[in-house]
């Protein structure tokens, strides 16, 4: 087996927000080693166990097996952003060999506390602008991994919306301003928005406390339907979402497969299994010696329309036909 050496660094501690790194000897890549991963999430491993799975599996394909020849060390925020940093400075702690954290929030937690450590990216957002990364075909750091970037889908989204509900004239976008990507996911929903002659309503959340006044001014100004724009605030609170939209009779469409298993109407976007699934061959490259600063970013590859009739039957809705068979599945009643 073809060995490769690197020189491995760690985070001793953490003092007022500033890291502080601290040399290791450099490893070479054993047979016969135990490795340690981090995995550090913004909410609670019930929020979304299939993506976990996949990750584990993704692991497991390629040779990873969890008390055999890894170990992974979980760190759970449960929601609580302002807990990552802490959390992902516990990791530098026990040493462990690479970080893996979804969305932008971890990540750049876990880059806060150490430029040293691999960490790889899961469905961040907007890397380069976020400054997680240098390019996506040259990282230059101490993060790699997988991105959403594909803010064009906001206003296909918006099409496939009025597909489904014909005389659309107002629609709520849904979104979490502290998020630059999701910025970037309204900005292309308005020019579409523009072109198709739809009015649209700025619905903005930044804590799970905004989403009952966001809720409120929905109603208030007579929404015809929902758009929620992707992010670890939306899904971690998407059965508050789908609720809210099926009291209030509101079609909406989603970014996430996860809305639409949680009653949401449609949904188109990334397909983040496969994301998760697809991680797993960065930590596999890096635990091998490649280092992150040299691991292209790579894009979403399969996108996915599916479309829930059971919801669209409750809320009096027909899915015309012709979209319907452009969705790669269909939910019936």
């Amino acid at each position: 087996m073809h060995v490769i050496s690197r020189r491995r660094f760690l985070t001793a501690f953490v003092i007022a927000w500033a890291p502080l790194g601290a040399a290791v000897e450099a490893q070479e890549y054993k047979a016969g080693k135990v490795y340690r991963v981090g995995l550090l999430g913004s909410v609670t491993a019930s929020t979304a166990p299939h993506l976990l799975q996949a990750f584990r599996q993704g692991l497991r394909d390629l040779g990873w097996v969890e008390g055999r020849n890894l170990v992974i060390e979980y760190r759970w925020a449960e929601g609580r952003l302002d807990r990552l940093t802490d959390l992902a400075a516990d990791l530098v702690r026990l040493r462990v060999d690479v970080i893996v954290s979804a969305g932008t929030p971890g990540p750049a937690a876990a880059k806060h506390v150490t430029r040293t450590i691999p960490i790889v990216m899961v469905a961040a957002g907007d890397p380069v602008s976020t400054g997680l990364v240098a390019s996506l075909a040259r990282p230059g750091g101490n993060v790699t991994g997988l991105s959403i970037m594909a803010p064009e889908l906001g206003g296909k989204r918006l099409q496939l919306l009025k597909e489904a509900v014909p005389g659309l004239s107002r629609v709520g976008v849904l979104w979490n301003s502290h998020n630059l990507y999701a910025r970037l996911v309204v900005r292309e929903t308005e020019k579409a928005a523009r072109v198709t002659g739809v009015a649209l309503e700025s619905l903005e959340v930044r804590v799970p406390e905004d989403f009952e006044r966001a809720f409120e001014d929905a109603l208030l100004r007579q929404v015809g339907a929902l758009i929620a724009v992707e992010d670890s605030l939306t899904i971690t609170h998407r059965t508050w979402i789908v609720d809210f939209a099926a009291k209030s009779r509101l079609p909406a469409i989603y970014g996430f497969r996860e809305f639409v298993d949680a009653g949401g109407l449609m949904m188109y976007g990334a397909d983040l299994r496969d994301l998760f699934r697809r991680s797993a061959t960065y930590v596999d490259k890096i635990l091998k010696g490649a280092e992150p600063a040299d691991l292209s970013v790579e894009q979403p590859t399969k996108f996915e329309l599916v479309i829930n009739l059971k919801t669209a039957k409750a809320l009096g809705l027909t899915i015309p036909p012709p979209l319907l068979l452009r969705a790669d599945q269909v939910i019936d009643p």
